[in-house]
């Protein structure tokens, strides 16, 4: 499934318009026909429905919703907003229509209390304020009924778009309908997975009204993907049945330090639980005891130490030759000479897959230009935090242009990105894009960031593509805290009580 801008949506639509022939204002009566179908199946024994439309398309939408909804015996109080002498092309035509049938119609007119009594009777309520279109703060009176509406704690179903979210960015510049739901049209919208977005946008559900999601292939558009279970089932490795351990691959995992013992077993426990066939945990002499006796599944290569953290000059001991694919940096530390480390890796390894997480993206930063020239898939993955130190960006740069700043990073160095968040982003050093719309609090622990790179590992040892491990290693990753915070709640959700559910979910896939 692909997510759209405003700009690509105006384009999607106007081309089923103009060169399919179908339409705008069968368009809209779909648009409205989908929510009012929402609405039937959500709240079969609700009579008392409030729309509120403005005056452009999204308004339309409105006028078909409260339309629809009265045929169907629906007690409903449609209320505009706006001037009629603005209303134009589809929505003016669907405004004649409720208007010719003498339906009953408020026009709210500035000052006027009426409205506020109407949200505070209605069971539900229907934004069809504003739209796609917003940018910047909300205007009057507009900000006036959104802030009614939030208050009134009624459930509200956005059409397309909550109003005042920008479509674009996720960016709420005073005030946004807080919605329980969001019918979105054709796709869902960039804005509901960056930004103040997924605060507002409830639970979304995309309505098909008849624009093909092939005329994104005919028109060529670079758009994001979102990842779903069906792309992140197809993405997981196939097993052989007669395989063995040496059949499923083997990852180094290059880390720990006396201050961070646990990462580097999440990391190679994680492994384990997601179908790899060996894991050598490269770690400092001086926490390979205490390892050894927590992840007895893994095979050890005690490094030499200093002060407890890798001494750098150790890696030259390694031969790299053994392993498909080689992580570098949980629990690494910044004690260690990790420059040294950097360049050993990548004089050394040859076409493994280099993963890159935690401190390792610390050290890597001196070292982007060189990244290029590495014959293997490197693959990244950083937070916002790390992600400002390799860009020199702050942290709020990087949220407020999430897509870009991921797109542009992973083409400019011939990387493959994954940068977490609520909301994580891959990208591919093509400039192909894709978003994870799951995950929550549940993840919000030390260590989860460590069996996220183990995931990957597995999936990039056991088939070596890595696009189709970092789709199923994010997804399945968050589907695991979502189930989990379910049965018993995101407080207690450790990284250890993902490792173990991940093999449920594949025994349900």
């Amino acid at each position: 499934m692909y997510v759209a801008d405003q700009k690509s949506m105006q384009t999607l639509d106007r081309y089923t318009m103009e060169q399919l022939g179908l339409p705008g204002v069968v368009l809209m009566e779909n648009a409205g026909n989908a929510v009012v179908q929402e609405i039937i199946n959500d709240y079969p024994h609700h009579t008392r429905v409030l729309v509120i439309s403005g005056q452009g398309n999204n308004g339309g939408d409105g006028f078909v919703i409260a339309r629809r909804l009265i045929d169907l015996g629906y007690e409903t109080k449609l209320c505009f907003i706006g001037k009629e002498e603005k209303l134009k092309g589809d929505a003016l035509v669907h405004y004649q229509v409720y208007k010719n049938r003498q339906l009953p119609l408020y026009r709210y007119q500035e000052g006027e209390e009426d409205i506020f009594a109407y949200i505070q009777k209605a069971d539900v309520i229907v934004d069809a304020m504003l739209g796609t279109g917003v940018s910047g703060g909300v205007r009057s009176p507009f900000d006036k009924i959104i802030e009614a509406v939030n208050e009134s704690n009624k459930d509200v179903i956005s059409v397309d778009v909550p109003s005042g979210l920008n479509s674009n960015t996720g960016e709420i510049g005073n005030i946004a309908i807080q919605a329980k739901k969001t019918i979105t049209f054709a796709m869902p919208k960039i804005g509901f997975f960056v930004g103040d977005g997924p605060k507002v946008i409830g639970v979304w559900k995309v309505a098909n009204i008849s624009v093909p999601e092939s005329i994104v292939e005919i028109l060529q558009l670079q758009l994001p993907k979102l990842i779903d279970g069906e792309k992140a089932k197809a993405s997981l490795p196939k097993r052989e049945k007669h395989g063995h351990k040496g059949t499923f691959g083997h990852c180094l995992v290059i880390g720990g330090s006396k201050y961070y013992i646990g990462a580097p077993i999440y990391t190679a426990k994680a492994a384990f639980h997601s179908g790899i066939g060996l894991v050598t945990l490269a770690i400092p002499e001086t926490i390979y005891s205490h390892a050894a006796g927590t992840c007895h599944e893994s095979l050890f290569f005690p490094l030499s130490d200093v002060k407890g953290s890798i001494d750098s000059k150790a890696l030259e001991t390694i031969d790299f030759s053994k392993y498909k694919t080689v992580v570098f940096g949980p629990g690494l530390g910044r004690e260690c000479n990790g420059d040294a480390m950097i360049r050993t890796l990548l004089e050394k390894l040859t076409t493994q897959t280099l993963i890159v997480d935690a401190d390792g993206l610390y050290f890597l930063k001196n070292h982007l230009g060189e990244l290029q020239h590495y014959e293997g898939d490197i693959i990244l993955t950083p937070h916002p935090g790390e992600m400002a130190t390799l860009t020199g960006k702050t942290v709020r740069e990087i949220e407020a242009n999430r897509l870009d700043v991921a797109k542009q990073f992973a083409t400019a160095y011939g990387v493959y990105l994954l940068l977490k968040g609520h909301r994580s982003i891959i990208a591919t050093p093509q400039g192909e894009l894709w978003i994870n719309p799951y995950g929550n609090d549940a993840l919000g622990k030390g260590g989860s960031g460590d069996v996220l790179t183990g995931l990957i590992a597995s999936f990039v040892s056991q088939q070596k593509d890595s696009v189709k491990a970092l789709l199923s290693a994010s997804y399945y990753h968050a589907i695991a805290a979502e189930e989990l915070g379910k049965q018993t709640s995101n407080f207690g959700v450790t990284p250890m009580d993902i490792i173990h559910y991940i093999p449920v979910l594949f025994g349900q896939a």
